[in-house]
């Protein structure tokens, strides 16, 4: 039997890397970890696990096929814990960077429910911001 650990890495394919990148690093936090312009790929470093960011006119882009717009994305979401989860200071960093957010809402995750709150990056892709698993 397979024991899982976590999220090791997700990929996001995108017309415009540059664009994420400024959106994973100056808004969510991330940082740059490894860059393969060969392969238009950017991975970014999320706490434990990796972003990578595929450009859709390289490589690894052009060989998936087409990328995400309007009528459907690469993705439905995905989550992102945070510590601290402090909901004031959250909504005051995404207003400065002009990104929209849900309301507050306790959802189930890997640590149990807690609190969480959806944006959308650039591209349309929703990604979750998580709490930490709140007491029953």
């Amino acid at each position: 039997m397979l024991k899982i650990r976590g999220i090791d890495h997700l990929v996001l394919r995108t017309a415009d890397v540059p664009r994420l990148v400024r959106f994973y690093v100056d808004v969510l936090g991330c940082t740059i970890e490894r860059e393969q312009p060969a392969f238009g790929l950017t991975q970014l470093r999320a706490g434990g696990g990796l972003i990578d960011l595929v450009s859709l006119d390289g490589p690894l882009g052009q060989a998936g096929g087409a990328g995400p717009g309007p009528e459907g994305h690469n993705l439905d979401h995905f989550c992102l814990r945070i510590d601290p989860f402090d909901e004031q200071a959250i909504f005051r960093h995404l207003s400065i960077h002009h990104v929209d957010a849900s309301p507050v809402e306790q959802r189930f995750g890997a640590e149990g429910r807690g609190p969480s709150i959806y944006v959308k990056d650039p591209d349309g892709n929703t990604v979750e911001l998580k709490g930490p698993a709140t007491p029953d």
